[in-house]
């Protein structure tokens, strides 16, 4: 890809279309990944599973320099990394791997606030099993993403950046 040189100003998340898009200043679409949002569909609320909708920005970022398919568990890596043979002896257990990109919502009363904050339901950007399929909506909430582009992503955006989920 040659998207290298080129500034990331937002990023956009379609749920109708399981896909993240870079865009430039001008709302140019850089570069498209899948990914795959909540089996529970679009929502605010605490505890609903839900991926959640409207204006957010990256307030952290978790993982750089680490190895592709590095585990995290409450945000920190727990120095395994994801194997099949992990994935045997941890049956149901919801990976987090490589790169978390964690969001904060922007709209008081709809993704910020009490009882509806994106932050404090950690709703994040982050790597998935390649087992996983992209494209379907099975998550717990977060924004689950093939590793590489996750990797790739969190390479190319930085704290503050604005992400728009709709």
């Amino acid at each position: 890809m040659n998207h290298h040189n080129q500034s990331v100003f937002s990023i956009e998340i379609s749920l109708e279309g399981q896909s993240l898009a870079l865009l430039d200043a001008s709302g140019g679409v850089i570069v498209r990944y899948p990914v795959s949002t909540a089996l529970n569909g679009a929502g605010e609320q605490d505890g609903s599973g839900c991926t959640p909708r409207g204006e957010h920005y990256i307030r952290a970022m978790i993982g750089s320099g680490l190895p592709i398919n590095t585990v995290f568990r409450a945000r920190r890596p727990t120095g395994e990394v994801y194997s099949p043979g992990l994935a045997a002896s941890h049956p149901g257990r919801d990976w987090i791997l490589s790169r978390i990109l964690w969001l904060c919502g922007l709209e008081p009363g709809r993704n910020r606030g009490s009882g509806v904050d994106t932050f404090r339901r950690f709703i994040y950007i982050h790597g998935t099993p390649d087992i996983e399929p992209m494209g379907l909506a099975l998550s717990h909430g977060c924004v689950r993403m093939r590793n590489a582009d996750v990797i790739e992503l969190f390479d190319h955006v930085r704290p503050g950046i604005p992400v728009t989920i709709r």
